[in-house]
């Protein structure tokens, strides 16, 4: 969303520095949310990592990636910087390791659908975070404005967590499938998993290039699903 209003730095520089302004807060949001969640449920299950590093925390700059948060502005995708995990310190063994996984992206999704309630009983509009009303983003009065910014962190929220349930390293999906594996076929899927951050990378940089929409129209459906679901609409 934020890439296709480019165009408003020139023709409409304030517009631009709004929807600017909203995505940088909602990215935030995400990725903090999503690494504290992955800090929590690890130190919870026996693995003091991430809370000696510093990651047990709800502060922002402890989680951010250059890389990650650069991507999210430019190919609509992204990550935050991965929490450290001991998968050996795990009480729940390979289990442990989907559970800490999956914690990033459910926790993404819980607070989407929390934020969606005033929205899904009618309290607020959803204003929804199309290219058509990035020229309104903020325009309205208070309870308007209220709405960009919960319809915005809502989008933001969803699509973090949807994106990062691809099975690709480095991305979770690639570790709840890796602990749902039997033991004697973890290595193997771990040889496979080392070409991921490949693949992965040449898949973005190709859908940048060509603008066919594959990363989108792979997620996309299922981030729509999920913000009709939250919100109603």
């Amino acid at each position: 969303m934020f890439l296709g209003s480019y165009h408003l730095l020139l023709s409409d520089p304030s517009s631009f520095l709004r929807l600017g302004v909203l995505t940088i807060l909602s990215v935030i949001i995400a990725i903090t949310v999503h690494e504290f969640s992955h800090a929590l449920v690890a130190t919870g299950l026996g693995d003091s990592t991430a809370r000696r590093l510093g990651r047990l925390t709800l502060n922002p700059l402890k989680h951010l990636d250059p890389s990650g948060t650069a991507m999210l502005f430019v190919a609509g995708f992204g990550w935050g910087k991965p929490v450290p995990c001991d998968y050996h310190q795990l009480s729940r063994g390979n289990l442990g390791i989907t559970l800490v996984a999956a914690a990033g992206p459910l926790s993404n999704m819980a607070v989407a659908f929390l934020l969606a309630i005033p929205i899904k009983v009618g309290l607020l509009s959803w204003s929804g975070p199309s290219l058509s009303r990035a020229t309104l983003v903020m325009t309205g009065g208070l309870r308007e404005g209220l709405a960009d910014i919960l319809s915005i962190v809502i989008f933001f929220n969803l699509l973090l967590a949807v994106f990062n349930l691809i099975p690709l390293a480095p991305l979770d999906g690639s570790k709840v499938l890796r602990g749902l594996f039997p033991n004697n076929l973890a290595p193997r899927y771990g040889q496979i998993e080392r070409y991921g951050p490949l693949i992965l990378i040449s898949l973005v940089i190709f859908d940048f290039v060509s603008n066919l929409g594959i990363l989108w129209g792979i997620i996309g459906p299922v981030v729509r699903f999920l913000v009709s679901a939250a919100t109603g609409f």
